[in-house]
């Protein structure tokens, strides 16, 4: 299962807790997109940072490759769709992983990519 990087967030958040009982014991990765926007988010404290950074470091990233740039390039030529988001859901597809997102609206037209909602479900 790949992680958007909100369930990223919400995996860290008390309010959350289901989530993160959602994603225990689980086989999950990251796409290095979703990496950057988390760990790069400018309002950071130290103890936050350091507490994604150990999460990150125990999973696979998955780092950008030809098939995901031209799968996140085909994506944002259908459709409007953010250039992080478009990597992200072109990774999903080229692992042939569901997505874990609890913004499935901004994916759930995309055809072939399977959707988790960890937040709603």
């Amino acid at each position: 299962m790949l992680l958007d990087s909100n369930i990223v967030i919400y995996a860290f958040d008390p309010a959350h807790a289901k989530v993160a009982d959602f994603l225990r014991g689980k086989n999950i990765r990251a796409s290095a997109v979703s990496k950057i926007e988390v760990m790069g988010y400018w309002r950071l404290t130290n103890d936050d940072h350091q507490s994604f950074a150990a999460f990150f470091a125990e999973l696979d990233i998955i780092a950008l490759s030809p098939e995901i740039v031209d799968g996140a390039i085909a994506l944002r030529r259908k459709r409007s769709i953010g250039l992080a988001d478009a990597i992200i859901a072109a990774t999903a597809l080229a692992h042939n992983l569901p997505l874990a997102t609890h913004n499935t609206h901004d994916f759930d037209w995309i055809e072939g990519l399977d959707l988790i909602d960890p937040v709603e479900g």
